[in-house]
């Protein structure tokens, strides 16, 4: 596995895959960092795409990513991870409507366990993902950061990048 970190608005992120798909992006200041493993190697090079897109992003001039992605979940978090791939930048589902369109109108919960889970965030945007009365649940990086993300989606905030 190779990694690297880079500054964002949103903190340190922790970038890793195998130097052909990102299989990790995390956010390091978030209230859960992810330790690096000993056995992994640092190398910017692999993620050079990456971090230029995510600059994009952030900077107002990217709304989707266009990067080789290799999560790995179970079956069904792979599906929910897909299913978010599919929200629009700039909208927001509920953890309901989300399970409704995978086929589980009863899976809010298994839904919000599988959104918990997404190792990938920002670019598989589980921030995008709300309560059903509008509210913001939930978020691995924390309430502020889902709320910054959803603002700078929503064009009520500019980033300095």
């Amino acid at each position: 596995m190779l990694y690297c970190t880079t500054e964002s608005p949103i903190g340190e992120l922790l970038l890793a895959g195998d130097g052909r798909a990102l299989q990790l992006l995390h956010m390091q200041q978030g209230p859960r960092p992810t330790r690096v493993d000993p056995g992994w190697r640092r190398s910017d090079v692999p993620f050079a795409r990456v971090r230029a897109q995510l600059d994009e992003y952030f900077g107002g001039r990217r709304r989707d990513f266009d990067l080789a992605l290799k999560p790995a979940g179970s079956a069904f978090e792979l599906a929910v991870w897909r299913a978010l791939g599919e929200i629009p930048y700039g909208e927001t589902v509920s953890y309901g409507e989300l399970a409704t369109r995978l086929g589980r109108p009863d899976g809010a919960r298994a839904v919000g366990a599988a959104n918990a889970r997404n190792p990938i965030a920002v670019i598989v945007p589980c921030h995008r993902v709300i309560g059903a009365d509008g509210s913001l649940t939930g978020y691995g990086g924390g309430l502020e950061r889902k709320r910054l993300l959803l603002d700078l989606e929503a064009g009520v905030l500019a980033l300095p990048v």
